[in-house]
């Protein structure tokens, strides 16, 4: 190992991550992603597809997961700076509907890992960001699952500035919030 530090988070399951990078007067290098450093650090995953997305200050895209076809991510921003959150929605979890939030910027070059049932969104901070993620799972849109950004059940801090005007999806903004997503998975669980 030695080419990345693995932190966890009061939520078991979520990492942040952090790659060595390797700087010089012509610029850096850094591997974003080695399947035996992770492998090591508790990390066994095999990923099947890469996303990237492009956004400008104030958009929030999220908190979406797959239902059936559940994946994990790791997420980084190439450019730009935004703030990641995961809410943990694990049947049978101690940490079930909490949420955990982390800077991820060009400049810190963290990475967040955030394990299968959890639900993610972000929200960009800089005037424009571009955010990359790796999943284990192929993205399937009818299956696609979501919960409202300002659930006051969960409470997620979202670090909204003076002025700041959020940019939504129309289905970002339609999203119920966890006690209607616990309702309904009691009931297709019964």
């Amino acid at each position: 190992m030695g080419k990345i530090k693995v932190t966890t988070c009061e939520i078991e399951g979520l990492y942040e991550i952090e790659p060595t990078v390797f700087g010089d007067a012509r610029g850096y290098f850094m591997e974003t992603y080695n399947y035996q450093d992770f492998k090591e650090a508790g990390i066994d995953v095999q990923f099947v597809q890469d996303n990237q997305s492009a956004s400008k200050k104030g958009v929030l895209r999220g908190l979406h997961f797959q239902i059936n076809y559940p994946q994990d991510k790791l997420v980084r921003v190439l450019r730009g700076e935004v703030f990641d959150v995961a809410v943990d929605l694990r049947k049978g979890s101690k940490t079930y509907g909490k949420w955990h939030g982390v800077l991820l910027s060009e400049e810190n070059k963290k990475q967040f890992f955030i394990p299968k049932d959890f639900a993610h969104g972000f929200l960009v901070l800089s005037d424009y960001a571009e955010f990359a993620y790796k999943c284990t799972d192929f993205y399937h849109p009818n299956d696609e699952g979501g919960l409202i950004y300002n659930d006051p059940e969960i409470g997620i801090d979202w670090p909204v500035t003076e002025g700041m005007e959020l940019l939504l999806a129309p289905k970002d903004r339609q999203w119920e919030g966890i006690r209607a997503f616990t309702e309904k998975y009691r009931n297709a669980e019964s």
